[in-house]
């Protein structure tokens, strides 16, 4: 296979703190040789595991960003047992536009991999990733919240697994992340996925979705901080005592947990994020646009459980995820 173009400009392997990029070659109309520099940093101090930590895979979502740019700036390296390879933007391209995807090429990382070092740049980064840091990393955190588009209870989650060994690692990591809501997932869109990159090589992952709305609160970026740290405690990375909190334990087994907009419309939210419903309870209506006198449509819950999700703008389009309920 054709070697990644992608090279870092600071040693992947050696004590210390180094900042620095993922220098990417990007021949583009505004720069004939320029690149796309991917911020880096790697902590390093003796024997111990690694830890790769990313943010904004998707590039409008910053509570990742804002606590892993918070942890290169204050950790030392003798703070660390191993190794820190932190990526506050993954997807830099996205992260700078603001934008869930790629403005370079389209491409959602998350679904990108193995990705290919001969293809576009998002799949240029996945491969990357794919080859070259993941097969360094003992666990990941990849940090997600929902974007422009959904809104979430702030949860860290670990996937149901065929394999159990896997499995029970990183339900006990998702643990120590001690997020208010802690869930068990059964991905239904798993294709193409970094998640299962992580997990198909048998590495430790913790995910998040802390929210939404394409922005952060001081909520939920005290959430992502929290949880970094005692995931990297957890780890054995960094010394110190967990914080642990109460959480409440969900499981989304199957796709009775989604509901999906079978029309557009005006999204009205009749059920809040953290409530309890019953099977056949409504959760939302979907009205009309384009006249008044039209009974709206209306979505109604599959199982009983939580909404832990719902979808964010005002407007919703066919094929839209309304909400997703949680058994807990």
């Amino acid at each position: 296979m054709k070697a990644n173009p992608i090279s870092p400009t600071i040693p992947l392997d050696q004590d210390g703190v180094h900042h620095g990029f993922l220098r990417l070659p990007y021949s583009r109309d505004d720069s004939a040789w320029g690149s796309i520099m991917i911020p880096l940093t790697v902590i390093q101090h003796g024997k111990g595991p690694t830890a790769l930590l990313t943010g904004a895979n998707h590039g409008d979502e910053y509570e990742g960003p804002i606590a892993l740019h918070e942890l290169a700036v204050t950790t030392r390296a003798e703070d660390v047992s191993g190794r820190l390879i932190v990526v506050p933007a993954f997807n830099y391209p996205a992260f700078l536009s603001g934008s869930r995807t790629s403005p370079i090429d389209k491409g959602n990382l998350n679904r990108s991999f193995p990705g290919r070092p001969d293809g576009t740049v998002t799949e240029k980064i996945a491969d990357y990733f794919q080859r070259t840091l993941l097969p360094m990393a003992d666990i990941a955190v990849d940090f997600h919240s929902g974007g422009k588009t959904l809104d979430f209870v702030p949860f860290a989650a670990a996937h149901i697994l065929d394999d159990k060994k896997t499995q029970k690692e990183c339900f006990a990591a998702m643990k120590a992340f001690n997020a208010p809501y802690s869930v068990q997932l059964l991905e239904i869109d798993n294709l193409g996925m970094y998640d299962t990159a992580v997990e198909n090589l048998g590495r430790v992952l913790v995910t998040t979705e802390l929210g939404g709305g394409g922005t952060s609160t001081a909520q939920t970026n005290a959430i992502a901080k929290k949880g970094l740290r005692n995931v990297l405690i957890h780890a054995g990375i960094l010394q110190g005592e967990m914080q642990l909190d109460p959480t409440i334990n969900v499981t989304m087994p199957d796709e009775d947990c989604f509901l999906f907009s079978d029309g557009e419309g005006l999204h009205e939210a009749v059920i809040d994020l953290g409530d309890r419903v019953e099977k056949g309870e409504l959760i939302a209506r979907v009205w009309p646009l384009d006249r008044t006198g039209v009974p709206p449509r209306e979505y109604y819950a599959r199982r009983e459980g939580l909404l832990i999700s719902r979808h964010f703008p005002g407007l919703i389009k066919s094929g839209d995820c309304v909400a997703v309920v949680g058994v807990s």
